[in-house]
Order: C-alpha cells, then structure tokens, then sequence
C-alpha cells in the first residue's frame, strides 16, 4: 500500500491528556487546558501537518476540533469502531501511532459533522427533549402525590398536566377541598359526559406530607415548562439565522399538519422551514410533521448531498439490514445503536404502522405478520428515510397513492408469480 497522506498526525484523545504522533517524531503529550490545546496546534503547523485523524471520544474532542479548524488544519474526527488495533498491549502512545497509521493510508472515513448553525440548533433541540423528559418524570410524582390521597384523578381524565387537571391541582394546593368546586374546574366537554365521576375522584383523604409532595411536584413542572418556553425562543431566534439572507415567503402557504405532543412555541415554523428547504415540504411524507422536520435539520443539516445516495443515508441512520451472516451461521454481533435522526424516523413509523389508508402502513404490517413489529418498524423507517433523501436531492415529488393502490401492486405480483410457476410446470392459467 502506498502512503496517500504525507503531512498527517493521529491524536489519541483523554479527559486528562493528549498524545499526538507524527511521523518520524517522538509522541508528544498535551494537557487539555485551552492553553495546551493552543500550543498543539502550533507544535502541528511548525511540523507542516495538514490534516489530523482523531477519534470520537465523547465530547472531548469538541473543543479541540473548533481550534485545530481555526487554524486551516483538515481535521478527520473518525469513529472508534474503525481505528481497533491488532491484538496486543493498548497503550495511548500506541493509539495515537495506530491512528497516524491509518489515516496516513487513507483507510479511515471521516465522521458527519454539521456546520455551526446547524449544532446550534441541535444543542436548543436536545434540551429541550431533555426538558420535556424531566417534567414528564414530575408528572408521575403529581400522580403519586394524588394517588397517596385516594384523588383518582387520572383514572378519570385522560392527562392531569392538561388544562383542566392543572386548574384542579393548583385549587387543591390554595385550600379548595369542596368537590363540587373542584370539579366546577374542569372543561365543559368533560363535564358533560362524566361529570359524577370527576366529583367521586376528587373526595380524597388529604395529608400534609402528601400535598408538600403535590406542591414540589407542581413547581418543578413550572420550572420545566419554563425551560421548554425559553428553548423555543432560541429555536426560532436560530430558524431566522438560518435564512437571514433569504427573502419572500413561501409560494405555499397551505395549513400545516397538526402536532399533537410537545409542539414547539414557534410562530410560523412551517414557513421557516420552507425558507431553508428552498420551498420544498417534507411533510408531503406520511408522518412527518413540522416538528419532527425541525428535528432531523438539527441532527442531519439541509444539505443532504452530503451522502452519495440513499442506502448510505440509510446505512448512517442505522436504519439498513445488517450483514454479519455467514452463510447459515449467524456471527456473533453487536449493534452500533441508531444515531438519534434514526430514532425520529422509527417514532415516525410507529403512527404509520396502525395507518389503514397509506401504502407504508400496509407495508410494515405485512412485515409485522413475518418478522415481528421492531423489524417492522425498523423497515417502515428505512423506507420514509430512503424517500426524505430522494425528496431533497432528487427532487422527487411524492403523492401517497394510498393503500389501494398498494395492495393492487401486490395483487398483481402475486398474479405474475402464478403464472410463472404454471409455466414452469407445463400447466396453462384459464
């Protein structure tokens, strides 16, 4: 093999330290102080390193990427799995020599790494999962705090963070113990049909030490609303960044499809997104909402160009058949994980999977009958991912013909696998 990268460096990367290899020179140690960090760079630009490979370990190697970028260096921030050594002593002198070695010869693939705005976006985004997954564990505890004084709240309306339950909550904690006041709280469309039974749930056996539960409850499901609240501020102050320099509105103005949970508090976000999109709509796609679509910018960008096609979209989102069989045996092996753009598409799939009038849903559920639902869904996602790429880079429009048309296609092949068995077997279909 020849050398294709001659002016290259490995870094092995730690909390603590990190060792940089060059070829033909001692590996040399840096502290991981933005200091040493500075005083790596220089050591790289006076050997006349152009590019640098290092591993992905964490979030250690942000701060070290943004540096060595600042200083023109074509940096390769690899995955670990790629760079496994040779059985033997592990050392970080060895890693970073290892590393070198490999990126040197070019056998290396360089990690997606979106550009600024795009992170921006994503850190906004992922706190905000974060936050909505903390105040969902707070919920729980408001239950429990009820569910401790015999208030059978939740087994009578179907969410007591709703608007309703709230008011009622939050009349609890002031004092109010009457049921007939409490239950005076709730939507008129609730009363209307279980009115008695909102009364009977809202007689409980009151304690102190469960209404300070209640209360503590409450305040830290405030606090997280109020982080979500001021996430969505960002997010939409990033949105404008993003197409700061284009002008207009999109040409398409029609409504957008309904969010049910957790919809950010963005005015107009679906024309954002079209602005960024160059008025091409996503959610032309089954399952994909405006909300969702704002989540896979964050993770993946708007320039899906990036892979070459298709299956290597769908290869990246850890969304493609695995091959670690050997003929009949199967090997041992164990999964990488799905990166979380993966993740969105499988929600995405399990609303598609129930759907009775799209062809997708069809789709899944007859790999349901064979395979069992998480290979159904893992399908069903591969096959939204696979037309979200055609639907960028392609430009491909997609109509949903619907599950007639579906299962039409399959009558036919079926049609078309008879005929050809007849054939096969001297026999004649009449």
């Amino acid at each position: 093999m020849k050398k294709i990268r001659l002016n290259s460096a490995g870094i092995d990367i730690g909390a603590k330290k990190l060792f940089v290899s060059i070829e033909n020179q001692p590996v040399k140690s840096f502290e991981t102080f933005t200091e040493d960090l500075e005083m790596l760079a220089t050591y790289l630009i006076s050997h006349g390193i152009k590019t640098v490979a290092m591993e992905a370990t964490g979030v250690y190697w942000v701060i070290l990427y943004d540096i060595l970028m600042s200083h023109s260096i074509d940096v390769w921030l690899v995955d670990g799995r790629s760079t496994k050594q040779v059985p033997g002593r592990k050392t970080d002198v060895k890693d970073c020599q290892w590393i070198q070695q490999l990126h040197s010869y070019g056998l290396l693939n360089k990690c997606f790494i979106p550009d600024n705005l795009v992170q921006e976006l994503r850190t906004y985004q992922r706190l905000r999962e974060d936050h909505i997954r903390s105040s969902a564990m707070h919920i729980q505890h408001m239950q429990k705090a009820l569910i401790l004084m015999n208030i059978r709240l939740k087994e009578v309306i179907s969410q007591i963070h709703g608007a309703s339950g709230i008011r009622i909550i939050r009349a609890i904690l002031s004092g109010e113990r009457s049921a007939e006041k409490l239950a005076s709280l709730c939507d008129s469309r609730i009363l209307k049909t279980k009115k008695e039974w909102v009364m009977k749930s809202l007689k409980g056996h009151y304690n102190e030490s469960c209404l300070f539960s209640l209360e503590q409850a409450v305040n830290c499901y405030d606090f997280y609303q109020q982080q979500i609240t001021n996430c969505d501020i960002k997010l939409e102050q990033v949105l404008k960044k993003m197409h700061k320099d284009e002008f207009g509105q999109p040409k398409n103005n029609k409504a957008r499809k309904p969010i049910r949970h957790h919809k950010p508090n963005i005015d107009n976000m679906g024309a954002h997104l079209m602005i960024i999109f160059k008025e091409i709509d996503a959610t032309v796609l089954p399952g994909i909402t405006d909300y969702n679509w704002m989540q896979l910018l964050a993770e993946i960008g708007a320039d899906l160009k990036k892979w070459k096609s298709e299956k290597h979209f769908t290869s990246w989102l850890g969304l493609a058949p695995k091959q670690h069989n050997s003929g009949k045996r199967n090997r041992n092996y164990k999964s990488k994980g799905t990166p979380k753009a993966g993740l969105i598409f499988k929600q995405a799939a399990v609303g598609l999977l129930n759907s009775k009038h799209i062809a997708l849903g069809a789709f899944g559920r007859k790999i349901r009958s064979k395979k069992g639902g998480l290979v159904a869904i893992k399908a069903v996602a591969r096959k939204l991912a696979e037309l979200y790429w055609k639907l960028f880079v392609k430009g491909l429009e997609y109509v949903e013909n619907g599950i007639h048309k579906y299962q039409e296609r399959m009558l036919l092949n079926k049609q078309r696998s008879v005929k050809r068995m007849a054939r096969e077997l001297g026999l004649e279909v009449i």
